[in-house]
């Protein structure tokens, strides 16, 4: 049995515009160098010595690991030798959260941030960095592992917001949200069953999670949460595009960190 989760091969606009580094020697360098990486893919059955010695590398900086058809290798290195192995590469440089904080401090500012739990669509997470700008948003916080990474369709979709917003990247979640209500923040879930989203104060410190297109907040997570807002929906449907929600609440938030009334 292999040891990695295999994925299929399947043409997507993320994997025709994301970084690629391919080749056993491009990829020892690359992980040498210390630059920011967003997973190592290994061709189904390439587990030789020296591929292990690079997953063992990756293992240890927390990078994670996955071995595909070499079909899709062929695919994503456009015709070169990828020898079993590519890394695929971060578009932007990440940050850690304490860099958030500190951006919000030197503003004068009370942190505001946003944190995705578990989007997984690159044209979610470009469009969320894209309305967080907007939105006087300090950073975004997203998992290592079950979510898009910083690649080219993120930053294409983002409008070129993404070179002005700083983006960390947790191993645990609801970790990093305990440490976020230690410095003082309130942690609202956007769910379905919750406070209504506009009778709730978030002039202060506060983070909003966002979840996953399909699975929404995490148990876990939600639980991890100071409260849980949601929004009226009045239609058959019963939730709306992850990124959709986030920007409803993002302005509602910059409205009120604004001090601009609302009409009554």
């Amino acid at each position: 049995m292999s040891e990695f989760k295999e994925e299929a091969v399947v043409e997507t606009e993320e994997t025709r515009f994301t970084d690629v580094i391919v080749g056993r020697n491009p990829v020892t360098e690359a992980l040498r160098s210390g630059r920011e990486i967003d997973k190592l893919l290994v061709a189904h059955g390439s587990m030789n010595g020296s591929i292990r010695a690079l997953v063992a590398k990756c293992r240890e900086r927390g990078i994670p690991v996955k071995e595909v058809a070499p079909q899709k290798l062929d695919f994503m290195s456009g015709g070169a030798s990828h020898q079993g192995v590519a890394l695929i590469v971060a578009s932007h440089e990440y940050c850690e959260v304490g860099d958030i904080l500190d951006f919000a401090a030197e503003r004068n500012e009370p942190p505001f941030v946003i944190i995705c739990d578990g989007i997984e669509d690159p044209h979610n997470l470009g469009a969320i960095i894209r309305t967080a700008e907007a939105c006087g948003v300090h950073g975004i916080i997203i998992p290592k592992r079950r979510s898009a990474s910083l690649n080219a369709v993120v930053a294409k979709a983002s409008a070129g917001a993404l070179e002005y917003m700083r983006v960390a990247r947790v191993t645990n979640i609801t970790a990093c949200i305990e440490e976020l209500k230690e410095k003082g923040l309130w942690i609202f879930a956007a769910d379905m069953d919750g406070e209504n989203w506009c009778s709730v104060d978030y002039k202060g410190a506060c983070a909003f999670v966002i979840g996953s297109e399909g699975r929404g907040v995490s148990a876990l997570v939600k639980k991890s949460c100071d409260v849980t807002v949601a929004m009226p929906m009045m239609g058959e449907i019963n939730s709306l595009n992850a990124s959709v929600a986030a920007g409803v609440l993002m302005y509602e938030a910059a409205r009120q960190k604004q001090g601009i009334k609302a009409k009554n």
